[in-house]
């Protein structure tokens, strides 16, 4: 029916907001795109690993073929947090699943670098993390036009954010 994606550097809010977001859409569904990344790199040997599982094919694909499964059987909304700075491999996602059809909504939440080292350290990050470490990256990458469509949330409480998110949507949907 509808995917949500909530895109942005770690520490930017986007668990926060997904969960925010399934407790104010009826019938939504919240789907962790990590949760291959772990299983890929607990089932390889030690040789194959690379530091992002988001760089094997294979993380793409099982996501693109989960969200496109569960979005033919799922008569309800599904929130994706998730971050992605590389435009192909965010187009692999959101893109094929454009193409077969389904309706993606992309949002970057973004924040300073001061905040995201604060959020980050307040959920038990030091400084040296490696959520820590993508910080420069993701500001980075995520100002390409790809991923303009963009929420600072360093000033915005998590209610603020997901009814930004709400009324970009212009939600609820008009029957």
């Amino acid at each position: 029916m509808l995917i949500i994606w909530i895109n942005g550097a770690f520490g930017s809010g986007k668990t926060q907001t997904a969960a925010e977001l399934n407790r104010k859409i009826a019938n939504s569904f919240v789907f962790d795109p990590e949760n291959a990344g772990e299983y890929i790199s607990k089932n390889l040997p030690e040789g194959m690993l690379k530091n992002d599982f988001q760089d094997y094919p294979l993380w793409r694909e099982i996501n693109y073929a989960m969200l496109k499964h569960i979005d033919s059987e799922y008569n309800g909304t599904i929130i994706v947090p998730m971050t992605i700075v590389e435009p192909a491999y965010l187009m692999e996602l959101t893109g094929r699943l454009q193409n077969e059809g389904i309706v993606v909504h992309h949002f970057t939440l973004c924040a300073s670098r001061e905040t995201l080292l604060r959020r980050l350290r307040s959920r038990g990050e030091r400084e040296d993390s490696w959520a820590a470490q993508q910080i420069d990256r993701c500001l980075s990458g995520l100002q390409q036009a790809l991923f303009r469509r963009h929420l600072d949330t360093d000033s915005l409480s998590l209610e603020e954010v997901s009814e930004s998110v709400l009324s970009l949507l212009e939600w609820p949907p008009s029957t």
